[in-house]
């Protein structure tokens, strides 16, 4: 019995904390904070934007993000759908909002050991 509560108590814990990742996402993104937005990437992440991407490290895609809002100063980040597949992976479509235009943001966030990270990112002009 130990045993079943322990395990419905991990799975709560990390349903609850890729919930938290998603959120802590959205605020960045809001914010235009590259800084805190790469806290939440994998050591490796896919990054693509405007059609230019490829695997990048927390640094080379914490320099990128931040070219972007440059760019593209955030006026809103809301989510438009989430889900998960049955291998446990999560996935966020987003639109993020600027003076410039619009992008849908589509994410794809894996578990590694206990927490949920974004594994890929992509802005794509609407």
């Amino acid at each position: 019995m130990r045993y079943i509560l322990f395990i419905l108590f991990l799975s709560i814990s990390s349903v609850s904390f890729g919930q938290s990742t998603t959120d802590n996402v959205a605020i960045a993104l809001k914010t235009g904070s590259s800084r805190e937005l790469i806290k939440y990437f994998n050591t490796v992440t896919e990054l693509k934007v405007e059609d230019k991407g490829a695997n990048y490290s927390k640094a080379q895609a914490e320099s990128i993000i931040k070219d972007f809002f440059t760019k593209y100063p955030p006026q809103n980040f809301t989510y438009i759908h989430k889900g998960s597949s049955p291998e446990g992976l999560k996935y966020n479509i987003g639109r993020y909002t600027s003076d410039q235009g619009s992008f849908r943001v589509v994410m794809l966030l894996k578990q590694v050991q206990s927490q949920y990270v974004v594994d890929t990112i992509s802005f794509n002009k609407e």
